[in-house]
């Protein structure tokens, strides 16, 4: 059965528990520097308040040890009651009795942002029946539970799956358009269906590729994982980060599918990962000792437009470079800025460091769709099953009969 939606139930004075996904960046000031995870939810949180619900929304920030105060919700409070013009009133934790009855005081159209759900260690405790007692808890705030934490639902905690397991839970509307975009790319793409692979481990990428290689016609990879393909290959690596553990199921996709992956051409070198470093432009296959690979050069940006200049698909998850020197986004930015001028295609950007490439350069909106989630839509990428989605299609079974 089907998980339920937003679309499925009545919401009108009733109170919803929303889990939101508002893992955002931070300055060292504790500055939010970048709120599009705010920005995503508002649709959802907007449509609760038009049909008058008293909204509670629950949320984790950061990875906290106890309770540390860069970590607490003030700051987001405060940028969720400037988009939604409403006040937003922040609790000092989320559960407990002084807890319970704040919510049950609230009136038809109040929001209420709770404490940073971490700062309890049973959120992710490794234990099931702590992560249960304490969703169970969690559970007393609402009438209904709303998951609009696409990127969190790779994770198997008490606020993602357990919570389903006693109140009826449907998915916001985030979280549906990120199902439905993502899904129905991977089984009904538009041919030619290009995949770009980048980030620098290639632990997380190998289900990708491998689910990806059957769907695809092309494989574009590049970022620090490519010098694993590189050394597979019996090329010239220099200094080059590799990962030794991984080379034969490396070597195995290259037998299986040479033609299919494309590798880079030319490589931007250096002698340290650094502003200052040393840097040139070398052949792939000539790294030379005591450099390593950074960037993709202006050859393979080249070759890599003329595929994707093809392509009516396109989905990219990890950037082809060392973007968080300035030195070595050139290879990034250049094939994000190409994609942001073809109009004809279907372009979905997977989250994480490429969606912030993405948010940089103003190109949000000229792609098809720009996932909130890193490693949720990477689990999608690789055919994975994600926890809360599975938790949310199980609890329709249960409380939709």
């Amino acid at each position: 059965m089907a998980y339920k939606t937003l679309y499925d139930v009545q919401v009108t004075g009733k109170r919803i528990l929303v889990r939101s996904g508002f893992d955002m960046p931070i300055d060292e000031q504790g500055n939010i520097t970048d709120d599009k995870r705010i920005r995503d939810t508002l649709p959802t949180l907007k449509f609760l308040l038009e049909y008058q619900a008293k909204v509670i929304i629950l949320n984790h920030f950061g990875r906290p040890k106890g309770i540390e105060e860069k970590y607490k919700h003030d700051k987001i409070a405060q940028l969720l009651s400037k988009y939604l013009n409403t006040p937003v009133k922040k609790l000092d934790d989320c559960v407990g009795e002084h807890i319970e009855q704040a919510v049950m005081a609230m009136k038809a159209g109040d929001v209420i942002m709770l404490e940073n759900v971490r700062f309890h260690s049973e959120e992710k405790d490794k234990d099931p029946n702590v992560r249960d007692a304490f969703g169970q808890k969690l559970a007393k705030l609402g009438e209904l539970y709303v998951n609009e934490a696409f990127s969190n639902c790779h994770r198997d905690h008490a606020s993602m799956t357990s919570i389903p397991k006693f109140l009826p839970s449907v998915a916001g509307f985030l979280v549906q358009k990120e199902i439905e975009t993502i899904t129905k790319v991977l089984k009904n793409p538009k041919r030619p269906f290009v995949a770009i692979i980048g980030g620098a481990k290639l632990e997380t990428k190998i289900p990708v590729i491998k689910n990806l290689l059957p769907k695809t016609d092309k494989i574009l990879l590049g970022g620090e994982m490519v010098f694993t393909f590189f050394k597979a290959k019996g090329m010239k690596i220099g200094n080059s980060l590799v990962d030794e553990n991984l080379l034969n199921t490396v070597k195995d996709f290259l037998d299986e599918a040479d033609d299919k992956i494309l590798l880079p051409s030319d490589i931007v070198v250096a002698d340290k990962l650094a502003p200052d470093a040393k840097i040139m432009v070398v052949a792939a296959d000539s790294i030379p000792n005591g450099y390593m690979g950074a960037d993709i050069g202006n050859q393979t940006v080249e070759e890599y437009l003329e595929v994707l200049s093809a392509a009516k698909t396109v989905i990219w998850n990890g950037p082809l470079g060392v973007i968080e020197i300035p030195t070595f986004s050139n290879g990034t930015n250049e094939i994000a800025l190409a994609l942001g001028d073809m109009e004809d295609t279907t372009i979905v950007i997977g989250g994480g460091d490429t969606a912030v490439v993405i948010n940089k350069l103003n190109l949000e909106k000229k792609m098809t769709h720009v996932s909130t989630g890193g490693g949720a839509s990477l689990a999608l990428f690789g055919g994975e099953e994600l926890p809360a989605i599975k938790a949310l299609e199980e609890n329709a079974k249960k409380f939709w009969k």
